[in-house]
């Protein structure tokens, strides 16, 4: 565990480094956060905040990963090599995000990616790393049922899709949760250090390395992003957070525990669902104030910090029950 808890602080101190050169740039390139007109008014002061900040995640994550590449190399080569797969994965998120990004603040297209080649690029990515995980890293279609402490082998046919559809899924919520500042970074970090001890209780190492890297570099990105945030992660950070957490979590063969200590995007995506399916039927009433659910408490009197704090709680004692349950 001595390395791991190095590797943690590398890609912490790297991420906090990255920040302090990197935000000035993001400034000066005037990539600034766009506000809903309908929004919280407490929001409005955030125009012009410099966002795409999911890049310094990014970066903090490569170097990360390439200092326990090489330290494992020459000691156990194949938890180095695991990790791999693992880092593109994540980089094939970030990158799609940061191509949306780019689009919408660097060359003011509004509507960015259309939503049709968003959801291309991260199918293309999320089937590729499903492959990967049946047919060359061996984890198999095996799914552990929380609470049961039973593995069920799901068919071929059905373990594909379902995988895919567990990453997609995942990288949407935490991109409906990235709405108040420091929110989703502080959630994705407690679920990464969730997951990383379930992989020391199995004994997982390329995923106790790659969650300890995954921990410092949000840890290192939240003294930035906490309120009152100098920087925000944009959907470059939203979906690279989303797609390396439910990443490790199939490698570990645990999708379903996702329910448990994801419950904070979980909810978050339900209320959006729930909002327009309301607002559909009902002529145009609202069954919350606003959607994602970090909204409505908003305007419901919360200040920021206590939805972020209320929420983290949320998620800690979730991660608590997430571990009891296998």
């Amino acid at each position: 565990m001595y390395f791991q808890t190095r590797i943690l602080f590398v890609s912490f101190i790297a991420t906090v480094i990255l920040s302090i050169f990197i935000i000035p740039i993001l400034r000066k390139l005037r990539v600034g956060q766009i506000e809903r007109d309908d929004g919280p008014k407490s929001h409005f002061k955030k125009e012009g905040t410099p966002t795409m900040g999911g890049v310094i995640i990014a970066l903090g994550i490569i170097i990360g990963t390439i200092g326990g590449f090489i330290y494992y190399l020459s000691r156990e080569p194949e938890i180095g090599y695991a990790m791999l797969p693992l880092l593109l994965m994540t980089i094939g998120f970030g990158v799609i995000g940061f191509i949306d990004d780019f689009k919408k603040l660097v060359l003011k297209d509004t509507k960015g990616l259309k939503p049709k080649q968003k959801m291309l690029g991260l199918l293309i990515i999320s089937v590729a790393y499903v492959i990967y995980l049946v047919s060359v890293a061996g984890v198999g279609t095996e799914t552990l049922i929380p609470f049961l402490g039973q593995y069920f082998e799901l068919p071929i046919w059905v373990y594909i899709p379902f995988a895919t559809f567990v990453l997609l899924a995942m990288t949407n919520a935490v991109n409906l949760t990235d709405g108040v500042d420091g929110l989703s970074t502080s959630i994705s970090a407690i679920m990464a250090t969730c997951l990383t001890v379930i992989a020391i209780i199995l004994d997982v190492k390329e995923i106790i390395v790659f969650g300890s890297i995954i921990v410092g570099a949000c840890l290192g990105f939240l003294i930035f992003n906490l309120n009152t945030a100098k920087v925000f992660m944009g959907d470059t950070g939203a979906l690279l957070l989303g797609g390396v957490l439910s990443a490790m979590a199939l490698y570990l063969r645990m999708p379903f525990i996702l329910l448990i200590i994801g419950i904070i995007p979980v909810l978050e995506t339900v209320s959006v669902m729930l909002q327009v399916i309301y607002f559909k039927k009902t002529g145009g009433k609202r069954l919350f104030k606003m959607a994602p659910l970090h909204h409505h408490f908003e305007l419901s009197g919360w200040k920021e910090n206590k939805v972020v704090g209320v929420f983290c709680v949320i998620t800690l004692m979730m991660s608590v029950i997430g571990l009891y349950s296998i």
